[in-house]
């Protein structure tokens, strides 16, 4: 394991994509991760560990092994190995904007590509980027991370910050990420993302029909959608609002009144359509900016593209992967050509 990373490591502190003290933290926090590993089956069969822990892990395994069995998700010893990191969030991630744009900033690397944020082992050391940024003039936003991929570069553990999710958002979360094993493309985001959520979303179904579940609440999945939506109709508005030629304080205020609007749009939906519901309230008051926003627009662009896709290939999965692989190899733009026909009736 060690051969394996150091190498890794640098091609990493040699590619000159950011100072060395941020690769070095990166380093640091995925050592202590790989360290801190242990085999699951171990953690169940010891009667000194709390029992919600081993019963947890328990039907963690079922959903892993149902992952590679019916979902043709790689058949390894992620999410087979247990390791306590000893804080709520594995990684901090910092997304920036500048002030009148919805384009992230982003960081590229040699093995993910580039993405639309930079992680942090620590949250006071993501405070503190985010802090430096503030002060550049950017809009910034921090949202800790339960657990990410490492692409198959290593086994990927469940980890105690995915310990106070139900049996069933722990199983989703192993799909997704398994996802990311399966396929990922350099540089794309939102087909990264979108694919690992259709396969979240579509392997979850399938995992509730499997032990003769009734499917998720359509309610539920209903709001989720429609405030999805409301946010992603404000994205839409404030794209045009940036694009016009404006003075820098007119366009601040009319940018404040856009997200006054989603508060505003948000209650109207909440009281009138979902009974009161206040399940995203915490998420709507907190203070509003563009890279607020960003996490949207990225993981939730193409899901209706690949669920046609999958539904073309008649639901089989070997072939909806080949599909997914064939598609990822185009250009970029041929790539979102694809997905757009897709998302209107098929190629």
């Amino acid at each position: 394991m060690v051969r394996r990373f150091l190498p890794a490591l640098m091609v990493v502190l040699l590619s000159g994509c950011s100072s060395v003290s941020y690769y070095s933290q990166l380093a640091s926090g995925q050592w202590q991760l790989l360290r801190a590993r242990e085999p699951v089956a171990e953690v169940i069969a010891d009667a000194s560990r709390p029992q919600l822990l081993r019963d947890h892990l328990v039907q963690s395994q079922k959903a892993r092994t149902f992952a590679s069995e019916h979902l043709h998700l790689p058949d390894n010893q992620s999410y087979r190995l247990y390791a306590d990191i000893g804080r709520p969030y594995v990684v901090w991630n910092v997304f920036a904007t500048t002030e009148f744009s919805l384009s992230p900033e982003t960081h590229c690397f040699p093995i993910a590509g580039c993405v639309a944020y930079r992680g942090y082992y620590n949250q006071g050391a993501a405070r503190g980027e985010a802090a430096l940024l503030k002060q550049q003039g950017m809009d910034v936003s921090i949202g800790g991370v339960e657990a990410y991929s490492t692409l198959g570069w290593f086994n990927d553990p469940i980890m105690n910050s995915m310990m106070n999710w139900g049996d069933e958002r722990l199983a989703t979360l192993i799909f997704h990420e398994l996802a990311h094993q399966r396929f990922y493309v350099k540089d794309d985001t939102e087909f990264n993302e979108s694919y690992a959520n259709f396969v979240e979303q579509e392997g979850t179904r399938q995992w509730r029909a499997a032990r003769g579940l009734a499917p998720l609440s359509l309610s539920a999945v209903k709001q989720r959608d429609e405030f999805t939506q409301l946010v992603l109709d404000t994205r839409q508005r404030l794209e045009k609002l940036y694009a016009q030629p404006l003075s820098a304080d007119v366009m601040r205020r009319a940018k404040a009144v856009e997200f006054e609007r989603l508060r505003s749009d948000y209650r109207v939906l909440r009281d009138s359509r979902w009974a009161g519901d206040k399940r995203y309230d915490v998420w709507i008051n907190q203070p509003m900016n563009n890279a607020r926003l960003l996490p949207f627009g990225l993981y939730d662009q193409w899901v209706p593209a690949f669920a046609a896709l999958f539904a073309q290939v008649g639901g089989d999965w070997v072939k909806f992967y080949a599909a997914v692989e064939k598609m990822g190899g185009l250009p970029v733009e041929e790539r979102r050509a694809a997905l757009r026909q897709l998302e209107v009736g098929g190629l």
